[in-house]
């Protein structure tokens, strides 16, 4: 009886060791996501886009080939992209995934991209685009949805957590409170509390606050939205109270443009000098931000004193500062590709909370999904209540409009046209 007892436990044993190490590939993947294709199928699928590597995509290929091993998947850059994406998606090599903008949206130069663009709303591709805030999916007039974000992107500023802890001060919350946290730490040396890139338009300090407090204002009026949006000259005036506001962060010291002219680019400059350790406050969008985890040990200065830091709103109003909720990178999907069917498949594994987050995480983007507080430098955009969150493609805010408060709070910023001229210019601004 000893025996046989023996011999029926080890035959249970051996049962139950077997079935843990026969389970299906899609089950024993540490993703939920189930195949709805033979996992056998052999097929290529091609990301299109502009960025020089992707090494955040590149893992979520191998995970998908956890699943589907006999699908080749690649990233490749396409050299001037925005010119040429029209074209190659036409070609005999067309990509099966290219990356999209919403300031693609309502420029007939790109018409023939927005007519490869499949829609991703189709309940029979099973996407789950709840997964992702309702304030970066833009819809057409059709109620299409054409490009679904992958990353998305604010305004705000990098606090050093560390000096604010150092010299006993708070981080603002308020417009109140930044004026007098800046007048602190000039008291105590701090020649420019606030800093930012300021050398040339495009990414500069001066549109990252200007422009939250633009959209705003428009959000509030239907009839100045589109005024602005036709560049209409009478929109101008809609512009005044964010050029006064940046203006005045110039005109009481609280930002010292010869400090900030130092500063070569609105990328890696940017970082490396918030990581001298002596900036209180750095102003520059979540794109920034994303490359502040690779440059850590890249900063001589970082790495002899590492500090904490995190990216929190800029508190331009007494009631704070404002989450202007954008995409930053869409994806969308050339309806004419080959192997379509697997491609959809891909997506439907893509566009899910724990796939975005996993790209989100890697570099270091603000993820589209709901999940805010998942990378805590980003958590204080959790807290912006929703009556202070602003989604501009929701809204309606097109890219031409942009332009205009970019340029026009680039130069009222470095004093070459007044903000009276600023607000006639409207509409003019290239």
């Amino acid at each position: 009886m000893k025996k046989l007892l023996c011999t029926i436990l080890f035959i249970c044993m051996l049962v139950l060791l077997t079935a843990c190490g026969s389970k299906p590939k899609e089950e024993a993947s540490s993703t939920g996501f189930k195949p709805a294709l033979d996992t056998k199928t052999s097929s290529k699928i091609t990301v299109a886009g502009n960025y020089d590597n992707f090494e955040a995509l590149e893992a979520e290929f191998d995970r998908f080939n956890e699943i589907y091993p006999n699908v080749q998947l690649s990233y490749v850059k396409l050299d001037d992209y925005n010119n040429m994406l029209g074209t190659v998606l036409e070609s005999n090599d067309k990509p099966n995934i290219f990356f999209s903008y919403a300031w693609m949206i309502g420029n007939e130069q790109y018409d023939p991209v927005f007519t490869n663009m499949e829609d991703l709303s189709d309940s029979k591709l099973g996407l789950d685009l709840d997964c992702i805030r309702p304030g970066l999916i833009n819809h057409d007039a059709e109620g299409h949805v054409l490009l679904v974000p992958v990353f998305s992107r604010t305004y705000g500023m990098l606090v050093n957590n560390d000096l604010f802890k150092k010299e006993g001060l708070s981080v603002p919350t308020t417009w109140e409170e930044l004026m007098n946290v800046c007048e602190a730490f000039r008291g105590k040396g701090y020649p420019s509390p606030m800093m930012g890139y300021s050398l040339k338009s495009s990414g500069s300090f001066m549109n990252t606050v200007a422009y939250p407090l633009f959209v705003a204002t428009l959000a509030k009026n239907t009839e100045a939205l589109a005024l602005a949006n036709s560049l209409d000259p009478a929109a101008g005036e809609y512009m005044r109270p964010a050029l006064e506001t940046m203006k005045q962060l110039i005109g009481n010291d609280s930002i010292s443009l010869d400090e900030c002219d130092k500063i070569e680019d609105n990328y890696t400059k940017v970082i490396l000098r918030f990581f001298e350790g002596d900036v209180p406050m750095m102003i520059c969008t979540g794109d920034t931000v994303s490359g502040t985890k690779k440059r850590e040990s890249q900063s001589e200065a970082f790495t002899k004193a590492p500090f904490s830091y995190t990216f929190y709103p800029i508190p331009m109003t007494e009631d704070g500062g404002y989450f202007i909720d954008s995409p930053s990178v869409q994806f969308s999907v050339n309806k004419n590709c080959n192997d379509l069917d697997m491609t959809n498949e891909f997506m439907r594994f893509l566009i899910t909370n724990e796939e975005l987050n996993r790209m989100a995480l890697s570099k270091r983007l603000v993820t589209p999904t709901r999940d805010l507080s998942l990378d805590p430098v980003y958590t204080p955009f959790a807290q912006v209540p929703a009556d202070r969150t602003m989604s501009p493609e929701v809204l309606g805010i097109l890219d031409p409009l942009t332009v205009q408060i970019r340029q026009a709070a680039f130069q009222v910023g470095r004093d070459e046209i007044t903000i009276d001229e600023a607000v006639s210019m409207y509409g003019s601004f290239k």
